[in-house]
């Protein structure tokens, strides 16, 4: 069986769609996405955010223990040998330069198989 690998990303949720398409133009479609709340050495500041809320209400909640701001967390399961591509791509679709880009974990993945008939490996994955 080929070796398998799971790519989880963390990105802005203002970024799913290119990423979705990113990785569906490389042969990835199928994919889980949940919407999450983290933060990262910045604090969870949500300075980010401020555009979408008023200044008074943007400071009252950076100063709040709920510093917590949202994100998509993607999970793919690629071949071991297209890792490198499909991180380079998340990276490139979603790389501003500035804090809150995202975080991009790869961990082996042990096996695979499809509920509904039993099939495993890439055969179940597409």
């Amino acid at each position: 069986m080929m070796a398998l690998k799971e790519i989880i990303a963390i990105v802005r949720p203002n970024k799913m769609l290119a990423t979705k398409k990113a990785l569906e133009e490389m042969g990835f479609p199928s994919f889980t996405a949940f919407k999450v709340l983290g933060r990262g050495k910045q604090g969870g500041r949500l300075k980010e955010l401020a555009y979408r809320v008023s200044p008074e209400v943007a400071e009252k909640l950076e100063t709040s223990s709920y510093g917590f701001i949202p994100k998509r967390l993607l999970l793919v399961v690629v071949p071991e040998a297209m890792v490198p591509k499909v991180v380079e791509r998340i990276i490139r679709v979603n790389q501003s330069g500035e804090h809150g880009d995202g975080k991009i974990f790869v961990l082996p993945m042990e096996g695979v198989f499809r509920v509904r008939n039993g099939e495993e490996g890439l055969e179940a994955l597409f």
